[in-house]
């Protein structure tokens, strides 16, 4: 009976031993529900931030006649942005293509089912996710350009804008494209994002020219509850966007929602004290445009810094960013309409440097948590951070560019003096935010 026992114990110790990688694939293919539900979670935390709190917080910020124009050109990106990503827009940026772009492997998400996994998530969750991120940049760009731009030529600039620029970019950085490969560090959109935005948005105001009567009083925001109300939803919407680019519920999440955190406060913080020191007074509208400089700013950074290092990169974020955008309207005079460039331009190339700083182990109170692969000192990750800033920049100035000038010869890019004066609600929309 005992050589029966020890025979059938060895059989089975023999068919444990042979399905070891078996089960190890099967647990490598198997969906991660606590991470899938909070992807879920940020994924509508994201686009929560573009509607309503991105399209309140521009609201707030233009003239009462043009309040609906700027609601309703959000709305539109997110649709037009939402249709582009899942035709194609996906598959070019995640499709496994070279370094520079995808393929249309997954076209209309051709082979994505309910079962189909990215990682220990469903794809299409993960699809939905960077979605969200897709509708929110060229949203961005809108504060550029806001209430002088026919919402004909938005729509033309903003869905080829998207095809050209943020597609590919989003494949070099974070689809397999070669600054990925490089090392470069940009852990939820400080080069996808804020610097493709805030530079697009430069160009924009630029080849678009001022307002009419920029840099009169007739020019300040019209509400401010409206304004400060979507900027508290950017606020907690950014948990989403930083902590959900871990792609998992775990430590990394919790501390870029920390680390988010303490940059925003900072960033809010150092604006209005900075304010208060050369204007005499502080006031609500530095309060916010502090905060999302700081958000801004630690974006691409929180994945990788520490607690300390996110308090130096909001401190930054709040003194650079205030002397960018007063430089911008006052010495350059360029009318970059809702302060897009100075805040997410600025922000995102200061973010993205300092990442390669604050990453570093070696910094004591301020240390991150080491570099990429292959990188072993601070000039390494800045140098290869720099390589990352600049091509962004170059890339994304051309191409808007470009294709600005195209939309003009096409449809023409701004308004009327008469409908620019009458206000764009009334003058391309038929309605009127206020009726009293």
């Amino acid at each position: 009976m005992s050589i029966v026992n020890r025979s059938i114990r060895a059989a089975l110790g023999v068919m444990a031993l042979m399905s070891i990688p078996a089960m190890a694939v099967a647990e490598e293919a198997v969906m991660n529900s606590a991470n899938t539900g909070w992807i879920m979670t940020t994924t509508a935390l994201v686009l929560f931030m573009t509607l309503p709190g991105l399209a309140l917080f521009y609201g707030g910020l233009v003239r009462t006649k043009n309040v609906l124009s700027v609601l309703m050109q959000c709305f539109a990106i997110a649709g037009v942005a939402s249709i582009i990503w899942f035709l194609f827009g996906y598959s070019l940026a995640f499709g496994e293509g070279n370094a520079w772009i995808g393929d249309f492997s997954k076209v209309m998400l051709s082979g994505v089912g309910k079962e189909t996994l990215s990682g220990d998530i469903p794809e299409s969750l993960f699809m939905m996710f960077q979605m969200t991120f897709a509708i929110i940049t060229p949203a961005l760009i809108i504060g550029g350009y806001a209430e002088r731009m026919k919402f004909s030529a938005m729509l033309i600039f903003s869905t080829v804008w998207l095809i050209l620029v943020y597609i590919p970019v989003t494949h070099w950085v974070w689809g397999g494209g070669w600054l990925g490969a490089m090392g470069l560090y940009d852990f939820a959109g400080g080069t996808v994002v804020h610097i493709t935005a805030g530079v697009a948005a430069l160009v924009a105001a630029m080849v678009l020219g001022p307002r009419k009567g920029f840099g009169s009083a007739a020019m300040m925001p019209h509400n401010m509850t409206m304004t400060v109300t979507g900027a508290g939803m950017l606020w907690v919407g950014w948990f989403g966007f930083n902590g959900g680019s871990a792609l998992a519920s775990d430590g990394s999440a919790a501390m870029a929602i920390l680390v988010t955190h303490i940059s925003a406060a900072m960033g809010a913080i150092t604006w209005v004290v900075r304010e208060w020191i050369k204007f005499g007074k502080p006031s609500a509208l530095g309060a916010v445009t502090g905060m999302v400089a700081g958000l801004g700013t630690i974006t691409p950074a929180s994945g990788f810094v520490g607690p300390g290092g996110a308090l130096i990169i909001g401190l930054l974020a709040g003194a650079v960013c205030f002397s960018a955008t007063n430089y911008l309207k006052q010495v350059l005079k360029i009318d970059d309409s809702l302060d897009v460039f100075p805040v997410h331009g600025v922000g995102g190339i200061m973010g993205t440097l300092l990442a390669g700083v604050f990453s570093a182990t070696s910094l004591g109170v301020f240390s991150g948590y080491g570099f990429a692969e292959g990188i072993e000192t601070i000039g390494g990750q800045v140098y290869v951070q720099f390589i990352g800033v600049v091509a962004t920049i170059v890339f994304t100035a051309v191409v808007s560019y470009v294709i600005l000038k195209l939309v003009d010869k096409l449809v023409g890019l701004r308004v009327t003096e008469e409908d620019e004066i009458q206000g764009l609600d009334v003058a391309l929309h038929e309605e009127r935010g206020y009726d009293i």
